[in-house]
């Protein structure tokens, strides 16, 4: 069912988007007052100045090892946060298949207790953690006959517990949305570095995870492909030496398609990806390019570069991962074959290199590709981009919002409640109303109270079988 909102061609008349572009074809959010009175649920009334200070970068444009920092002998201790998700599980063959670099010190998982009880008989960690509580002893007998058996810790407890183990030197994030901001938060307080692979850390707790990274000196390492290979041409670079990002999109499932067609797209067309095999939330994230969106905020959290700074190309192949450009105009590119493992590698070994098998870890070879093609995106096609151009310059809680409201468009998507279109225009209406109560230096709290109120609001705009939408 489809919602009565707005087509893709008038969601820039709406409010949250200003009707005039920058010189990068990108709309602007519309200009606030320097102060304005927000009224917050269980906050009171307060004044939030738009002058608050940006948060300070992952990474100011540059990536300089620490000398002398290796604090462990023998196989580097990581913990892992989702370990049964595709970021865990392949975290684990890099493991398996590097046993002299790598060792686990704590499991932590959702629900798949099957699969999480052979990682623990294969891997041995000290600690285990599962999400649902109500599994527990379902994990226990599934661990009956293992001589040395690990500390069960259930709950969101667990979680946290996984995530700041002493042993731990680095911990892989792989969990979905918010419920992977505490055990990251938690990791941070603990003196881990983290290998980030869940973008609501940064996306939607940016203004709070970053300084507080700064505090306790961690490193936050990106494991998605796009941040890797930005952080992989950055090694090395002088201070103030970066000038712009650029990264690179496949243009998903729809690149090829003409706008007219979109309104007849069904959930089977949005989930065949032309090059990467991924779950279906980031393989529509990547149809609607609402993934680049959110990589342009990550973008900035991490490396500082202004919101002008920060490109969009489509580039087909996926080869070219994403670029920089420096201030000379050199552009340096990270090359690879399309496999998540390269980049969780590197966030796992930095600075180090490690030798990987051309058997398992096949080569690059250019002749054989034969070229590599660029495209400027469809602005139309993807109003995912001025969507997430638009929160990324209001800050705040905004960028965490809109994040959430397209995890939950998505769902609803999926489950074949809205379509495809209506993505777009749920997302649009949530950062709208979003903007009476935007919150620039939110608390954790804030930020998880923000989330849920976004996933709330973006349902009560399902259709409904008796009655058109009504907004709240």
């Amino acid at each position: 069912m489809a919602l009565n909102l707005l087509s893709p061609a008038e969601i820039k008349a709406v409010s949250f988007l200003d009707s005039t572009k920058s010189n990068h074809h990108l709309h602007h959010l519309n200009k606030l007052p320097g102060a304005y009175t927000l009224k917050r649920k269980d906050c009171g009334t307060r004044r939030i100045h738009c002058s608050a200070q940006p948060p300070p970068p992952a990474w100011p444009g540059r990536a300089v090892p620490e000398t002398n920092r290796k604090l462990w002998d023998g196989p580097k201790p990581i913990s892992i946060v989702g370990s049964t998700g595709s970021i865990g599980t392949q975290t684990l063959d890099i493991v398996a298949e590097n046993p002299d670099k790598f060792r686990v010190v704590a499991l932590a998982a959702g629900s798949n207790v099957t699969l999480l009880s052979d990682q623990v008989k294969r891997f041995k960690p000290q600690l285990v953690a599962v999400r649902n509580e109500s599994l527990v002893d379902e994990l226990k007998e599934a661990l009956s006959d293992v001589e040395d058996k690990p500390e069960i810790i259930p709950g969101e407890q667990g979680v946290i517990e996984v995530a700041r183990h002493p042993d731990a030197v680095t911990v892989v994030t792989g969990i979905v949305g918010c419920a992977g901001l505490k055990p990251t938060v938690a990791a941070i307080e603990a003196g881990k570095d983290i290998a980030l692979a869940n973008k609501e850390t940064l996306i939607a707790g940016g203004p709070f995870v970053l300084p507080l990274a700064h505090k306790h000196k961690v490193k936050i390492l990106p494991a998605d492909s796009e941040h890797s290979a930005i952080f992989q041409c950055i090694q090395g670079l002088p201070e103030g030496a970066l000038r712009r990002i650029i990264l690179t999109a496949s243009g998903g499932a729809f690149r090829d398609w003409p706008v007219d067609k979109l309104k007849e797209v069904k959930v089977a067309d949005a989930l065949k990806h032309p090059n990467w095999n991924m779950g279906k939330k980031i393989t529509v994230d990547s149809a609607t390019l609402f993934n680049k969106g959110l990589e342009v905020i990550e973008a900035h959290y991490l490396y500082g570069a202004d919101y002008d700074n920060i490109e969009i190309v489509i580039h087909p192949q996926s080869i070219i991962h994403s670029m920089v450009e420096t201030q000379d105009s050199s552009v340096l590119a990270q090359l690879g074959w399309p496999d998540m493992r390269l980049p969780i590698l590197y966030t796992m070994s930095w600075p180090e290199r490690i030798y990987c098998s051309e058997i398992t870890w096949p080569r690059l070879d250019l002749c054989k590709l034969g070229s590599l093609t660029f495209k400027a995106p469809d602005n139309v096609k993807y109003p995912s981009m001025d969507l997430a151009y638009a929160a990324g310059r209001a800050g705040g809680t905004m960028t965490g919002v809109l994040s959430a409201a397209n995890e939950k468009a998505v769902e609803m998507f999926i489950d074949e409640k809205i379509s495809y279109l209506d993505i777009f225009k749920v997302v649009e209406l949530t950062c709208n109303k979003h903007r009476e109560e935007l919150v620039k230096t939110p608390s954790l709290e804030e930020i998880i109270h923000y989330d849920l109120w976004a996933r709330d609001y973006a349902a009560s705009m399902q259709q409904s079988t008796t009655r058109t939408p009504v907004l709240t």
